[in-house]
């Protein structure tokens, strides 16, 4: 076999393992997509100050409801902490939402096993309190006090304006009308395609470097690597082992899944592979970029902390399934022994894959298109949130009221729906925006010190999106934010 053939090999199980995820990742995501665009985050954000249980709760909630991006977690997880989160709270949330998401249990159930997904929601509680108690006895003043101080320096990461954009609904109104109103559809299709944008990197390179040791590294080869044929020896060494393979895999959450089935047909322990797939939040990438956000000590004690954790959870779900009979007994992952034909996977594939289409279709239509663009910037860079067509939308109950035009210190521009949430942002250029004829009926938009242009808002330095606007006639208010599917646009009776 020569060099093009073996790359031609390689390949191909890429691409068979591809077609074989397809339709759960994207009903995985499409989930996903529902549960942040109907989840407010800035109202849970307030209550994660401590390290208590309750605070812990709430944190795993918030993650289980945001976006799987590794990157993307690990950047959000700093804003909350910038926001007054307790470090313990940032990386619990964390933690969640890279590896107690939907897409993730979905994807793990058809890859892999349904038991695989059991374990993923019962180990990764098990880690988070591991996490907690580890910090508790590590974690002290000083090193929080500096990394806050590094934190509030706003050093550049990854995924920062997608960490950023608070998308969600925001009217008042039951969890059915706030889904199926055009707000809703809107925020779904956005959640979903920026979070296909922001893991589809890591999808690929995972898919590539499973289809290469799968066909490049024989099976006996790993069996020997993780003492398959000593079960004692193979428990204690697969969590152990795990976690540093996921370290220089360089994959992040649900791009890892393809990977640990390799693993497992390899001959990794159970607990092996599950404290493998938690690992991809100290790739090396995210460890640099704990360095940046938070600085070397905090760095290095995230890293100890969360391996020790993966490890431990690891174990525990192995000693847990193994008397209950619940772990695997084939080492045989359907996503390693598919090949493209015409049977219900590719008839589930054109059905999601025309879900897919409509998201993105009305992803563009209402005009976040440039969203795509900011899903990289820094936390307090100035950003481009231009050309965004407001389609229809009827604003009732709102006033409208622009006081003092001139946008001097723009504060707490939440922008949901408009790519731009809850940035830190000291100074946005809002360029382009379309507004199709909007019609005010009875809103109040509190805009302090705005210059209001029609077809550009231009919010120089100064803008804080931690504060909130107020005394607009005197009175204490707070803005609504503006999302992209607004019509009939009036501006000329405010």
């Amino acid at each position: 076999m020569n060099i093009f053939e073996w790359i031609g090999h390689a390949l191909a199980m890429a691409g068979n393992m591809a077609w074989e995820i397809l339709w759960p990742l994207i009903l995985g995501f499409t989930l996903s997509a529902i549960i942040q665009a109907v989840v407010r985050r800035e109202r849970v954000t307030r209550l994660m100050a401590g390290d208590s249980p309750r605070a812990l709760a709430i944190s795993t909630g918030l993650g289980i409801a945001s976006s799987s991006c590794s990157y993307a977690a690990v950047a959000l997880a700093r804003s909350l902490f910038r926001k007054g989160a307790s470090f313990t709270s940032a990386m619990v949330f964390e933690i969640a939402s890279t590896n107690l998401v939907v897409e993730l249990g979905i994807i793990l159930a058809l890859a892999m096993g349904w038991q695989f997904t059991l374990a993923e929601f019962i180990a990764g509680p098990i880690m988070i309190v591991f996490v907690a108690l580890l910090f508790r006895l590590w974690m002290r003043r000083r090193i929080v006090e500096a990394a806050r101080e590094q934190a509030d320096k706003g050093v550049a990461g990854s995924m920062e304006g997608h960490a950023g954009m608070d998308m969600s609904v925001q009217m008042d109104a039951p969890f059915a009308k706030r889904l199926f109103s055009r707000a809703g559809l809107t925020s779904t299709s956005q959640y979903f395609v920026m979070d296909w944008a922001a893991v589809l990197r890591d999808i690929v390179i995972g898919l590539l470097i499973a289809g290469a040791f799968a066909a490049w590294v024989p099976k006996e080869f790993l069996q020997t690597v993780f003492l398959a044929k000593d079960p004692a020896l193979a428990f204690i060494l697969g969590p152990l082992i795990g976690p540093l393979v996921a370290v220089v895999s360089f994959v992040c959450s649900v791009g890892n899944v393809p990977l640990a089935a390799v693993l497992w047909n390899g001959g990794i322990s159970f607990g092996g592979v599950m404290s493998f797939i938690f690992a991809d939040l100290i790739i090396i990438p995210i460890l640099l970029i704990y360095r940046r956000y938070y600085g070397t000590r905090a760095a290095l004690l995230i890293a100890g902390t969360f391996y020790i954790a993966m490890a431990a959870a690891g174990y525990a779900i192995e000693l847990l399934f193994t008397p209950l009979g619940l772990v695997p007994e084939s080492r045989n992952a359907a996503v390693l022994e598919s090949s493209i034909s015409w049977n219900y996977t590719t008839w589930l594939n054109i059905v999601f894959l025309a879900i897919a289409a409509v998201l993105v279709f009305w992803f563009y239509k209402s005009g976040s298109g440039p969203m795509l663009h900011m899903m990289g910037g820094s936390p307090d860079a100035e950003h481009d949130h231009g050309a965004h067509d407001h389609g229809a939308h009827d604003h009732g109950g709102h006033d409208h009221g622009h006081g003092a035009h001139g946008h001097g210190s723009h504060d707490a521009h939440a922008h949901a729906g408009h790519g731009v949430g809850t940035h830190d942002h000291a100074g946005h250029d809002h360029a382009a925006h379309h507004h199709a004829g909007h019609d005010h009926v009875g809103h109040d938009h509190d805009h302090v010190g705005h210059d209001h242009d029609h077809d550009a808002h231009e919010h120089p330095a100064g803008s804080d999106a931690d504060s909130e606007h107020s005394m607009h006639h005197g009175q204490s208010t707070t803005t609504e934010p503006h999302r992209p599917d607004h019509e009939h646009h009036d501006h000329g009776t405010h």
